[in-house]
């Protein structure tokens, strides 16, 4: 039987995290271009669209594009998904970040479909999501998202995605 290595310190794993988060949201220029953020707190991941005038679909209401929305929740879950992915082998060690670039990671899953619940008009103002992955296996995830803006209770829309997962390397 092998000693078993003593836990590293939480600093250590948190900044593999942070940067493995990084790393996949730096590797999408789309992810940029839309402003979109994610906050982490231990496994849970929160995605952010920082409010700004050329997200607005309907200048009359005025309301987020419905297009916006869609792509919003959409990364949300894809991050999730990916981030996911590679929790074991950040939790292990067996993934260093030091000095990692995007390409150096996983591709990112591929969206087979994605359905859209449009709730209410997204206001004019920060959007918020969260992605719970209902099913996640070697080829195939499904993923639920949750949209919302002021109050979590009230979201103003939700997706169900399917995706194929991206094979591991040996």
């Amino acid at each position: 039987m092998s000693p078993r290595r003593p836990p590293e310190p939480v600093q250590i794993v948190k900044q593999r995290r942070d940067a493995a988060l990084h790393a996949l949201v730096s590797g999408v220029p789309y992810i940029q271009y839309m402003g979109i953020k994610f906050e982490r707190r231990g496994d849970e991941l929160t995605g952010v669209l920082p409010f700004r005038d050329m997200l607005i679909g309907n200048p009359m209401l005025p309301a987020i594009h419905g297009g916006v929305t869609a792509a919003f929740l959409e990364v949300t879950a894809i991050i999730t998904l990916s981030l996911t992915y590679l929790w074991e082998d950040l939790e292990s060690g067996e993934l260093d970040m030091e000095g990692m670039k995007p390409e150096d990671l996983p591709r990112l899953p591929k969206t087979v479909d994605f359905t859209v619940d449009y709730l209410r008009s997204g206001l004019p103002r920060d959007a918020y999501a969260r992605a719970s992955i209902n099913r996640s296996g070697r080829r195939y995830a499904s993923v639920h998202v949750e949209g919302w803006q002021d109050n979590r209770a009230r979201l103003f829309a939700q997706a169900t995605g399917h995706f194929v997962m991206p094979q591991r390397r040996d």
